[in-house]
């Protein structure tokens, strides 16, 4: 029978609790994890969830090529569509033609809102200037760490320990 990884994993475990609740020794319980085949099983599936996980990781490097590619096709999309328009400014205004009507839009020259120009930064008034506000500390968990791992006492820190799974 084909169980899922969680479905043996939980056999296991009532397996393991039933065996700790009797009086077998050591060697006994282990012979008997041994014989019901879960071990086994349990890294057959193992095996299999990394064999898919590097499978996953094996297609990485195409998607990122084509986001890539992808990238690239909008943005010479866009510069496209944006050489378009302003061919159609500039051939409007040579032909001193304001509005065109189509059934679908209409196409016209507007003024920009007034943009500020800047020619000479020099002679503005500082009054004109912002400072930008200070960046707010930054904690340094290197240093939280070592000043923990050195035995000092840091308020609102400590040291935790996770786990990680390593695949060699």
């Amino acid at each position: 029978m084909n169980m899922p990884l969680y479905a043996l994993t939980q056999e296991y475990r009532t397996l393991a609790v039933r065996l700790a609740e009797g009086d077998f020794d050591e060697k006994a319980v282990a012979d008997t994890m041994e014989a019901s085949g879960l071990p086994e099983q349990i890294g057959d599936k193992a095996q299999g969830c990394e064999m898919v996980a590097r499978t996953f990781e094996a297609d990485i490097p195409a998607i990122d090529a084509e986001i890539k590619r992808l990238q690239e096709l909008k943005k010479a999309r866009q510069a496209r569509a944006d050489a378009l328009r302003d061919y159609l400014l500039r051939n409007m205004i040579a032909s001193d033609i304001q509005v065109i009507e189509c059934p679908l839009f209409r196409i016209s020259i507007a003024k920009n809102p007034p943009a500020v120009e800047v020619f000479d930064e020099k002679q503005i008034p500082a009054d004109y200037f912002t400072s930008p506000p200070a960046p707010p500390p930054k904690l340094d968990k290197n240093l939280i760490a070592q000043a923990l791992k050195d035995n000092h006492d840091v308020p609102g820190a400590r040291l935790r320990q996770g786990l990680r799974l390593s695949i060699r």
